[in-house]
């Protein structure tokens, strides 16, 4: 069951005056990853083939990653009228695909398919709550509320699952962090960057893949502050299995703040200077 529809929305408090440029882009991208929910439960139900629960849970999940899409697509129209969300996603589609005949994890195991969801959930529960925090748009800011708490559920949702799969495969501390990590570093792949192609850029459009992440990261980072960052270091260090509070959590804090503030200023570098010309064929994404 959805704990929201779109319908709820206040989409009659929209107040053009009030939206951020800068904002903008950002959400037609995330509405072409958020609307890709379906490819995604599609490949979870492949890899847990024999395990009717997840499954169920993976379609529910599903149905609200389309919903945040649908309502994050709308939004966008509103604020850029000339833009047509349904035609910018059928882009996306069809140059961005998962391994849907996968039927094991590419992530090695059960578990460590589960952790990379919940790293997948950090991220974007903590980015929608940063982006609710710098927007006075009421509309955008109810939207990125609603999807924040329904992502932080995912997060449980997927973590639950993880603990009764570690129970069975026994994946030892270093795997789990390795998984982790890798899958944090992923946010640089070609999923979010050539959705902020497709969503920003003209169609038929050469697609550069560094020149994408790099605006879409220059323009996102310096939302987050650091409370963003402390309530996602808790959860990742919750699903590794390390203690989510106290000395080693404000360290991580500290480190992954630091962290972040690089990657703004190296993005940033790389916006205000041409990238040359490198295009790369697109993976076959795994999550």
């Amino acid at each position: 069951m959805k704990h929201w529809r779109i319908e709820e929305v206040a989409w009659d408090r929209f107040d053009p005056a009030k939206v951020d440029p800068a904002i903008v882009p950002l959400v037609k991208a995330a509405a072409m990853v958020e609307r890709n929910g379906t490819d995604y439960a599609r490949y979870l139900n492949n890899v847990f083939h024999d395990d009717p629960d997840f499954g169920q849970a993976a379609d529910n999940w599903a149905v609200e990653e389309v919903q945040h899409g649908e309502a994050l697509g709308r939004w966008a129209m509103l604020a850029d009228p000339g833009w047509d969300y349904r035609a910018a996603f059928a882009r996306y589609k069809a140059g961005f695909t998962l391994p849907l005949d996968a039927t094991r994890s590419v992530r090695g195991s059960r578990t460590g398919e589960l952790i990379a969801r919940c790293m997948v959930e950090t991220g974007t529960s903590s980015y929608y709550t940063a982006l609710a925090d710098a927007t006075q748009e009421p509309v955008l800011q109810q939207i990125c509320r609603l999807i924040a708490a329904d992502e932080y559920r995912h997060f449980k949702l997927f973590y639950d699952h993880m603990r009764r799969y570690l129970a069975r495969e026994r994946i030892g501390f270093l795997r789990r962090l390795a998984i982790a990590l890798a899958r944090i570093t992923e946010s640089e792949d070609d999923e979010l960057a050539f959705a902020y192609h497709c969503g920003n850029a003209p169609a038929g459009s050469r697609y550069e893949h560094r020149r994408s992440i790099a605006t879409c990261m220059a323009q996102a980072i310096p939302f987050y502050r650091p409370h963003h960052v402390e309530r996602g270091t808790g959860m990742i260090l919750k699903a590794v299995g390390l203690p989510p509070r106290g000395r080693l959590s404000r360290m991580a804090t500290r480190l992954f703040w630091r962290l972040l503030q690089r990657r703004q200023r190296r993005y940033a570098r790389q916006t205000a200077h041409p990238l040359p010309f490198a295009p790369r064929p697109l993976p076959r994404a795994g999550g």
